[in-house]
């Protein structure tokens, strides 16, 4: 059912990736310890899970806290995802994005992901009918091609077509992907890295919202892409080092964020990690997102450590997380926190 809600004001300047298995509602309620105003993605839900799957919950289930919230589709089927799409809007998501960047084996084999970009007419005819069938943004990720395209002409195209659809935000990972040759893991670090690619479709396309993905890992980077495209998506470093999030929103949107330590984040996520315990969640499910919060911090092996031998034991609960936290000096925010984010 859809949620009873008042959504914020959609902002993309900062935004989390979708990442398989990784950004889960827990991650996404955990990250909003660390921030208020980064756009969240939830992993890519095939349409047939959302159509197909029960309960829907499972495949569509959000925290309220998690807004702004955006659902990414995967899917060619035009009539499909805009029958998904519809469905987002109903349960109550900010925006709905098409993978068009996803180069696993499995999802090429079903018409889904980076092999999309071949075939911009099909990606244009879903994006006509998802826009038609909803009022939240229809949003497309991609990269800059795919195999042996060419990154200029062949991503022009993609983007005029998708576009004329009525498509006007891309965020584009700025890298290729090698369908043939290379795993889904290579292909987030083999094909080189080629922002100015991207740089240059939005100074061609001034009058489009390019978001630039791929590689990047302080908030420095990030202001400097800032000046170049409309939007910047983290991935893997937002995960892995969560504690940059803590100071996305005084450094880009100049508002205080809501994370005062590390420790005051952890303990922000234990009314939530209460509840989902309730619900006959594993404390290991929901600790695994927390690992990477001491990164850098004198004890954060050993609290790592902790999580990791403990939290997934037959009725593990909060005192191995306080435990764990016991393990790390506790201290505020400071100008050498910010170093580390920077």
């Amino acid at each position: 059912m859809k949620p009873d809600i008042p959504r914020p004001a959609l902002d993309r300047t900062f935004s989390v990736a979708p990442m398989m298995d990784w950004t889960t509602r827990d991650y996404r309620v955990f990250a909003r310890t660390l921030t208020r105003r980064a756009l969240l993605y939830t992993e890519m839900v095939t349409t047939g899970a959302i159509l197909y799957g029960r309960p829907r919950e499972r495949f569509l289930g959000f925290d309220a806290a998690e807004h702004p919230l955006a659902l990414q589709l995967g899917g060619s089927d035009a009539g499909e995802l805009a029958e998904c799409a519809a469905i987002a809007e109903e349960w109550g998501y900010d925006e709905v994005n098409l993978n068009v960047g996803c180069p696993s084996d499995r999802v090429q084999n079903n018409l889904i992901g980076a092999c999309l970009m071949g075939h911009p007419d099909k990606v244009a005819d879903a994006v006509r009918a998802m826009a038609d069938a909803v009022t939240i943004p229809v949003t497309v990720k991609c990269r800059i091609g795919i195999d042996d395209q060419d990154e200029d002409q062949d991503l022009s195209t993609f983007i005029d077509k998708v576009a004329d659809a009525g498509c006007e935000i891309f965020t584009v990972h700025a890298r290729k992907a090698w369908l043939q040759g290379l795993s889904p893991k290579e292909n987030r670090d083999v094909p080189p890295l080629n922002y100015p690619r991207v740089h240059r479709l939005k100074a061609s396309r001034p009058e489009l919202h390019i978001g630039i993905n791929g590689g990047i890992k302080t908030l420095d980077e990030c202001r400097a892409q800032l000046e170049r495209v409309d939007s910047v998506m983290v991935g893997r470093e937002a995960y892995q080092n969560p504690w940059m999030l803590a100071a996305v929103d005084e450094a880009l949107y100049g508002e205080a964020g809501p994370a005062a330590s590390r420790h005051a984040a952890a303990r922000a996520l234990r009314p939530y990690i209460v509840r989902r315990l309730e619900e006959g969640a594993k404390l290991n499910h929901l600790t695994r997102h927390l690992l990477g919060l001491f990164q850098g911090c004198p004890g954060g092996r050993k609290f790592r450590r902790h999580l990791s031998e403990n939290a997934h034991r037959d009725g593990a609960g909060l005192s191995v997380l306080d435990d764990a936290l016991g393990l790390v000096a506790e201290h505020s925010l400071t100008p050498d926190d910010e170093a580390l984010v920077s």
